[in-house]
């Protein structure tokens, strides 16, 4: 079974400056895309989950 796919869009902060982002993620629901984004994002760019927003999440239809 294929997890659905999320698109996210939001903003984070590094530096002084929000810049913005676009991620696919796959998840089992968008509660769990929005918590695999917080933990992608802060990883990877070594920031707080409060530096992270999150503007829009939205299912991508691969069909």
């Amino acid at each position: 079974m294929e997890l659905p796919e999320f698109e996210i869009r939001g903003a984070m902060k590094i530096g002084d400056e929000w810049k913005p982002y676009t991620k696919v993620i796959s998840a089992p629901n968008e509660a769990q895309a929005r918590e695999r984004i917080y933990t992608l994002m802060g990883s990877k760019h070594r920031i707080e989950r409060r530096l992270i927003k999150i503007e829009s999440i939205k299912s991508v239809n691969g069909e």
